[in-house]
């Protein structure tokens, strides 16, 4: 296509995405608890990478690996096609053992520690704190063992964990940590944001997620060899695991390292296999994608940080009825969502504040798996548990989130808090 040709796309989006806007009738609208937030932008992005003819991995997923380590601060980052590979990937990278332990909270999501079970690892559950949803760090020797070789800590809900004693920790016993960050892109704790204070990082661009690129994830790390495993990982277990690889960014490339570095004699080192792998990589437009949304995110990041202000402002009202979330004195959460628990002596359960919620147009969600211990298909699986979980069944039972995402509108947290106050005004009369 000619320069013109793509002067005239662009204009044709603009204007479609300046017909789409809707206006928001309280009852009548949904306001969803996550929502992609996108534009013209990203659409013309990821048709111009179509329109390259090259659907496979290249020049701007390269890019968006530069940019997004630049955003945090991290020296590699490698892209996925999901979080859960993120996650996969990060546990794979790190080669351990069969039998080994791995501390991890017992409130997570599936895939923060489906691969440890995937690669005969043990997860060690701990219980969470009732108002951050994180484990305590105070806690993490009463879950150590000898056996123990790594720490897998969800931020949930952005909400960062007590990172600097974790890390003392890891510390003190030799430790792995990786920092599941799926939902916490923009959170910081002491000033430094989550994923950059473990040994691995993972993201997830799913669109209820902080950024999005329709599926999508990112591994980043600041070892070298860690980063270089992955990709071999991620790339089928080939050999050949440059960061930046000449023929993705352009196919009709030479590249000198082809036959002279492999393992096999006179072999092409592409289809020279050195570890059992998959293949998760992106599409190359969802990188464009990406790289669009990546100039959003401080919008992004700010919104939710206000949205979720002005949420905790109006339903501290409420807090007789309700947990509040907390975050620690050094943590800058960037919230995911909005999380509550039903106290236990609550005139009402779970069931009846989420029916009234979406019955008026507000969605809500549970908090992911809750206790994975009580999900069907964990039922066999061989934990060791620390303590009694207390906490983590109330999640189950009781616990709940709304939206906090950047396309919110005034109108639509003035309702939603207007939906709290009706529901509560019930039990005060």
């Amino acid at each position: 296509m000619s320069e013109r040709d793509y002067k005239e796309l662009f204009q044709i989006l603009e204007n479609i995405f300046k017909e789409k806007k809707e206006e928001f009738v309280p009852g009548k609208t949904t306001i969803h608890y996550a929502l992609a937030v996108y534009d013209h932008q990203e659409i013309f992005a990821a048709l111009k990478s179509l329109l390259s003819g090259w659907f496979g991995i290249g020049r701007y997923a390269s890019e968006f690996e530069k940019q997004f380590s630049n955003f945090l601060g991290t020296k590699y980052c490698v892209l996925t096609n999901s979080g859960s590979s993120a996650n996969l990937l990060a546990v794979e990278s790190l080669q351990l053992p069969k039998g080994v332990e791995a501390i991890t909270p017992a409130t997570t999501f599936p895939t923060t520690i489906n691969p440890l079970i995937q690669k005969g690892i043990k997860p060690v559950l701990m219980d969470i704190n009732p108002s951050t949803y994180n484990v305590n760090a105070s806690e993490l020797e009463e879950a150590y063992s000898e056996k123990v070789k790594l720490i897998v800590l969800p931020h949930t809900l952005g909400n960062p964990n007590e990172m600097d004693s974790v890390m003392d920790f890891a510390e003190e016993h030799d430790l792995y940590v990786i920092e599941d960050s799926c939902d916490a892109l923009g959170s910081k704790y002491d000033g430094k944001y989550v994923s950059t204070f473990g040994d691995i990082g993972t993201f997830s661009f799913y669109p209820a997620h902080h950024m999005t690129m329709g599926e999508g994830g990112a591994i980043v790390t600041n070892n070298e060899e860690i980063s270089l495993t992955v990709r071999s990982f991620r790339d089928w277990g080939r050999a050949c695991v440059c960061p930046i690889c000449k023929i993705a960014l352009d196919p009709n490339a030479y590249c000198p390292l082809r036959f002279s570095q492999t393992p096999l004699p006179d072999y092409d080192r592409r289809f020279t296999y050195i570890n059992i792998g998959y293949n998760l990589k992106p599409l190359d437009l969802q990188a464009a994608m990406g790289l669009e949304q990546l100039k959003k995110l401080p919008f992004f990041i700010r919104k939710r940080k206000e949205n979720f202000e002005k949420l905790y402002r109006e339903l501290s009202a409420f807090e007789d009825y309700f947990i509040l979330p907390k975050s620690l004195p050094k943590a800058e959460p960037c919230w995911f969502a909005f999380p509550l628990t039903v106290r236990e002596n609550a005139p009402f359960k779970r069931r009846d504040i989420v029916d009234f919620l979406e019955k008026r147009k507000i969605a809500t969600r549970p908090l992911f798996a809750g206790n994975i211990l009580r999900q069907p298909a964990y039922q066999n699986v061989d934990f060791r548990v620390v303590g009694k979980l207390e906490n983590s069944d109330r999640v189950m039972t009781s616990s709940f989130f709304v939206g906090v995402h950047p396309a919110l509108t005034e109108d639509m947290i003035t309702y939603m808090v207007n939906t709290f106050e009706e529901f509560v005004r019930k039990f005060k009369e």
